[in-house]
């Protein structure tokens, strides 16, 4: 376990000058050889919180949550494989959901062997999804944010042509080419993942959250690579069905092969144009031990919009 980077100390979110975390960037190497970098704030010694980024994101937005945490428990935010300094394998095949899971299961070992809450938004989500179904004794807590469950996803995909539609995109993002267009003309095809909900408009709930700022912290780690996370959708079977690629229309789960049994909280923003609202319903027999919030103004970007929001949530669940 190496440590590389700098260490960054920040403010209070109300403005209080008094340093209230430190997060700290490492590279932790898995015994696959897989090297995963990573921010961290808190004391080892404390019990543990792993929050799982999605795509076109990275490690860097969990900040927020990491400095409402971070005095009281051990927070940890890998760039998953394939983003920013993490290992990044050419091939498509190395993302396919074992590989990533097997991923987080062993960066848990590394970090003690037990998560007190699972945090995960978006691709994060999928395989937090998956580790709970496999190895549920990892974890005492699971939080999902605008992810969606294996099964009702699938069945969105296979029969719900709103989400057909929505997740068209998905198989943009499959072509050869997709990260070279993506990064052409400063990312313009990819501005507007956040742009189209609402990001850089400060008079909506939530926006205006997407400054220059934010904008050169999404430029440092696309600029690292985008073909890790597209890759991600390549590897997948579960995305849209084609007049050329109808391979999810075969595809069947057992209902042992995604029921979680940990408690769970869901987050869910209701304004979130790739996830309809229908991927909530039947939900629960898939996770008998959920608690359901619905954020009615808030949209995919949830986790920049409202932080204070889902602390919230989390200190409940953690409570429960």
């Amino acid at each position: 376990m190496s440590v590389v980077g700098s260490c960054e100390i920040l403010a209070s979110p109300e403005g209080r000058t008094e340093v209230i975390a430190v997060i700290e960037s490492r590279i932790i190497e898995l015994p696959s050889g897989i090297r995963l970098s990573c921010r961290e704030a808190g004391q080892a010694n404390r019990p543990l919180l792993l929050f799982l980024h999605g795509f076109p994101e990275a490690a860097f937005v969990w900040d927020e949550l990491m400095l409402h945490f971070g005095g009281r428990y051990h927070c940890v935010a890998p760039n998953l494989r394939g983003y920013e300094r993490s290992s990044a394998p050419a091939e498509v095949e190395a993302y396919r959901a074992k590989h990533l899971v097997a991923d987080v299961a062993a960066l848990i070992d590394r970090l003690g062997g037990h998560v007190e809450a699972l945090v995960a938004h978006d691709w994060g989500g999928a395989v937090a999804w998956n580790l709970a179904v496999q190895q549920p004794q990892r974890l005492h807590h699971l939080v999902i944010i605008n992810s969606p469950h294996p099964a009702t996803f699938l069945r969105g995909l296979q029969h719900d042509p709103e989400q057909q539609a929505a997740s068209a995109y998905m198989n943009f993002l499959c072509r050869p080419d997709a990260e070279a267009l993506l990064a052409e003309n400063d990312f313009a095809r990819l501005w507007p993942f956040f742009t189209n909900m609402g990001a850089a408009d400060p008079s909506r709930v939530g926006g205006g959250w997407l400054t220059q700022a934010v904008r050169n912290q999404y430029r440092e780690v696309w600029n690292a690579g985008l073909r890790g996370g597209c890759n991600y959708y390549r590897a997948s079977p579960l995305r849209p069905p084609t007049a050329r690629d109808s391979a999810v229309m075969s595809i069947r789960f057992a209902p042992e092969a995604v029921t979680v049994r940990v408690p769970t909280l869901v987050l869910w923003a209701e304004n979130d144009i790739a996830l309809p609202n229908s991927l909530l319903d039947g939900l629960d027999t898939f996770v008998p031990q959920m608690r359901l919030v619905r954020l009615p103004n808030a949209t995919h970007w949830v986790i920049h919009e409202q932080p204070a929001a889902i602390a919230g949530e989390i200190e409940r669940e953690l409570a429960r």
